[in-house]
C-alpha cells in the first residue's frame, strides 16, 4: 500500500465526513469509504445492537444484511460480539470462516460462509464517552485482508467513531431545538384559548402526557396541528 497516498485520501475522508448533513449521510459515507479505501473489502455496514435486537446501519452489499441478520437470529457471531460489549475484542480479522473459527461460532460460521463470506474484520467504534456499535468489514475471499488491511481499518474506524458521535449530537442538538419550538408554540396556544398562564399551559402539556402515556413533543404537536387538546 502506499500508505503516502492512503493518508491523503483518509484526510480528505475525514473531512468529507464531517460535512455530511445528516447521520445516515456520515455513516454512508463511513462505510464507503471503507470500500475504497482498504484492500480486500467487498462490503461494509455498522452493526448497532439495542438490548439484544441486531440494526444494520448503511450496509453497502445485501452480505451485510444477510449477516447482520444471521448473527441477530443466533446470538452469536463475530460483529454480535464486538458490538455488544466494549469489554469485547475492539478489533478482529478472521481469515477464514472454516476450521477453527467453527469451534467459536458453531452456528454462524458455516452459515455465513455459505453465504459467501470468505474473511471478515471488524472494529468497534468508540469514543471516549461512549460506544457507538461496530464497522464491519467483508470480503468474499478466504484471507482477503491482511495487517495491512487491519491498520487501514483501524485507521478509518478511528475518524469514523469521531464523525458518528459528532454527527449525532448535531441531530440530537437539532432535534432538543424543534422540540422546544413546539413546545413553545403549543403553550402559547394554550395560553391564548384558555387564559393560562406560561407555568399553567406547560402543566396542562406534561399533566395530558402523563395521563395518557404520549410523549410531550407529540401532544404539542397535535396541539399545533389541531389548534386545541
Amino acid at each position: 500500500m502506499d500508505w503516502s497516498q492512503f493518508a491523503q485520501q483518509m484526510a480528505s475522508m475525514a473531512r468529507d465526513l464531517l460535512a455530511q448533513d445528516s447521520v445516515n449521510a456520515t455513516l454512508e459515507r463511513i462505510t464507503a469509504s471503507a470500500t475504497e479505501l482498504v484492500d480486500g473489502c467487498d462490503a461494509a455496514g455498522i452493526l448497532v445492537l439495542h438490548g439484544t435486537q441486531v440494526e444494520t446501519l448503511a450496509p453497502t452489499d445485501q452480505l451485510v444484511i444477510d449477516s447482520d441478520r444471521l448473527q441477530g437470529r443466533l446470538r452469536e457471531g463475530p460483529c454480535f460480539d464486538a458490538a455488544r460489549s466494549s469489554q469485547g475484542e475492539r478489533v478482529f480479522r478472521i481469515a477464514d470462516l472454516t476450521g477453527e473459527q467453527q469451534k467459536r461460532w458453531p452456528a454462524y460460521a458455516p452459515q455465513a460462509h455459505a453465504l459467501g463470506v470468505g474473511s471478515m474484520m471488524g472494529f468497534l467504534l468508540f469514543t471516549e464517552d461512549e460506544d457507538l456499535g461496530a464497522l464491519n468489514l467483508y470480503s468474499r475471499k478466504p484471507g482477503g485482508f491482511t495487517e495491512t488491511s487491519e491498520l487501514a481499518g483501524w485507521l478509518l474506524a478511528s475518524h469514523a467513531a469521531v464523525a458518528f458521535s459528532s454527527a449525532r449530537t448535531h441531530a440530537q442538538m437539532e432535534q432538543a431545538v424543534a422540540t422546544r419550538h413546539i413546545i413553545g408554540e403549543a403553550m402559547g396556544i394554550l395560553m391564548g384559548a384558555r387564559h393560562l398562564t406560561e407555568e399553567q399551559a406547560f402543566d396542562v402539556l406534561r399533566r395530558y402526557s402523563q395521563e395518557n402515556n404520549i410523549k410531550l413533543r407529540e401532544v404539542a404537536r397535535r396541539i399545533c396541528e389541531r389548534g386545541s387538546m
